[in-house]
């Protein structure tokens, strides 16, 4: 879901006060532990998965009618993981999440008017249940967005709560006599209300009056959205992304009570506990899209649930900033220092989530203007980092913004092939293809070594040989401190060892030394043409070629 975000909050500020304060020759400063952050806790499946996020209606039409399907996308299945790894031409990522699937008046999905069925543009429960076992069968997992902050006014429970003051279902949705004028909570300045008149009274709808938000503080729509999701366990899927879950349960108007409440957070414990009960392996992916602080607070408590009682994974917003714009400025500062926070919110042992950009978000190739260096950076940070790094499909070949300004622009068709229909459709596309589709599609770009498929593809089966690299916890070896145009970390599993090196630069950069043990160093991914770790008196040290990445094994 994309909101306006006018409220702008500066963690990473107070943080530098802390970390880079000035010292003296007489007062120096005190020497700093480094930056380490844990491995995820437990061996759940989803605390060390890639996870590939799809738009169904932009990825596979199968029908000729210009719009992507379920047919469609299990018949490009091998694409993203053929089950055999040792083959290479597949992208080999571990889990699919769908964007809306269930039946909506919208394109897009986000306003649900059957929970049940699937849209009929995309196919049937049937055709869902084929792609849940068909991924299962090549080693996938399956998530569907689940949107229960709201509905769509046209879905039958809020047809009939506006029907009457007496209904049956008035209270599940919220109502009032009167317009209370709440502003939408992340724009507490805006003039507009999210109460919205309807036969004589005012209903809530933080996002926009198509969508009013379901009152899950009403105890039959709690059990209906934990039924809702039971349905969906019981159809093949492996889990959840949840919607706007900061704004489940409003408390009164203004941030304090709209977004973030004490009943939100017991909410949410209290779905992954049902949804633990139905399928205890499935996973919960929360959209917060805030500071690192409030994020941290949806893992919820650790105590007797690892990785938290709450939401398992939840996106990490303000460090794909930071990759974006280390990827684009050539300095780290932010990355380290985004890390640095990280170690002191999250609780110890949960699952980090990060991403570039999703459906929301101007495409990584249009942000960094096409550059391949700064793409093939980008790529390089998200998939070294701990946790379950989230791509968007298209990303991995570059795929760019459309030439309008609006959502659908973020969303375009995949581009396949050269055809006229791009191998997308042999019709006329639901939206029109986003320029640079001669270079930024598939089949260009799967036989060419040095293509950004490629190194998508490479530093995945990097990811997926080291247990260090895939589950591993995270040493920074960068400071926090001056400009960093180069990034490095260990990454620890065990007793294995991983040296992870990125030049975030356009130009040649020595990074080193570092003070690691070990006599040797084995080559798991080196892109491209990046130099030899050298071992000398003081460490390991590397010279790399401009957006060059190295990541050794030490032995």
């Amino acid at each position: 879901m994309s909101h306006p975000r006018s409220l702008r909050f500066l963690p990473a500020l107070a943080l530098t006060a802390c970390i880079s304060g000035p010292g003296t020759p007489d007062n120096p400063l005190p020497a700093r532990p480094p930056v380490e952050l844990a491995p995820p806790a437990g061996d759940a499946w989803h605390r060390h998965a890639v996870f590939y996020e799809v738009f169904v209606r932009s990825f596979q039409d199968s029908n000729g009618d210009g719009k992507g399907d379920l047919p469609g996308l299990i018949s490009r299945l091998d694409y993203l993981n053929d089950g055999d790894p040792h083959t290479t031409t597949d992208l080999g990522v571990d889990a699919l999440w769908l964007m809306p699937v269930f039946d909506s008046p919208s394109y897009h999905g986000y306003d649900v008017v059957d929970y049940e069925r699937i849209h009929p543009d995309y196919g049937t429960v049937e055709d869902f249940e084929r792609l849940c076992a068909e991924a299962h069968r090549r080693g996938m997992r399956v998530i569907l967005d689940l949107v229960i902050n709201h509905s769509s006014s046209q879905h039958p429970w809020f047809v009939e709560s506006a029907s009457s003051r007496t209904s049956a279902k008035r209270d599940w949705y919220q109502w009032s006599d009167t317009d209370l004028a709440w502003a939408p909570p992340w724009d507490l300045f805006s003039r507009g209300s999210t109460w919205h008149k309807l036969n004589g009274a005012y209903y809530y709808g933080v996002f926009w009056s198509g969508m009013p938000d379901l009152n899950l503080r009403t105890a039959a729509v709690s059990e209906e959205v934990k039924r809702i999701a039971s349905f969906w366990l019981g159809k093949g899927a492996d889990g959840f992304r949840l919607d706007a879950a900061r704004y489940l349960i409003e408390t009164s108007g203004g941030l304090v009570g709209q977004a973030d409440t004490p009943e939100t957070h017991a909410f949410w414990k209290e779905f992954a506990a049902h949804v633990r009960s139905v399928k205890p392996d499935a996973v919960l992916v929360g959209e917060n899209w805030t500071t690192t602080p409030t994020i941290a607070t949806y893992y919820g408590s650790t105590a007797q649930v690892p990785g938290g009682d709450e939401l398992q994974l939840n996106f990490n917003f303000p460090l794909a900033e930071e990759l974006l714009k280390a990827a684009r400025t050539g300095d780290g500062t932010g990355v380290t220092l985004k890390l640095a926070e990280m170690r002191t919110r999250y609780p110890v042992g949960v699952a980090d989530a990060p991403f570039l950009t999703n459906h929301d978000h101007v495409r990584v190739a249009t942000q960094l203007g096409g550059n391949t260096g700064q793409l093939a950076t980008a790529a390089s940070l998200l998939l070294t980092l701990q946790g379950s790094p989230f791509l968007y499909y298209g990303e991995e070949v570059g795929l760019a913004n459309g030439t309008t300004n609006n959502d659908e622009a973020k969303r375009t068709p995949m581009v396949w092939d050269a055809s006229a229909g791009a191998g997308f459709t042999t019709g006329t596309p639901w939206f029109s293809f986003s320029p640079g589709r001669e270079s930024a599609q598939v089949a260009a770009q799967s036989n060419a070594p040095g293509s950004l498929l490629s190194r998508y593809r490479g530093l995945i089966r990097a990811r997926h040989a080291s247990e260090a690299l895939d589950r591993g916890g995270l040493r920074l070896l960068t400071s926090t401190e001056g400009r960093a145009p180069t990034l490095a970390f260990l990454r620890t599993w065990g007793e294995e060892r991983v040296l992870v090196v990125h030049n975030l630069t356009g130009g040649t950069e020595t990074a080193g030394p570092f003070a690691l043990e070990g006599e040797s160093a084995e080559v798991l991914f080196a892109a491209p043409s990046a130099g030899s770790l050298v071992r000398g008196d003081s460490g390991w040290s590397v010279t790399l070629p401009a957006h060059a990445t190295g990541i050794w094994r030490l032995r």
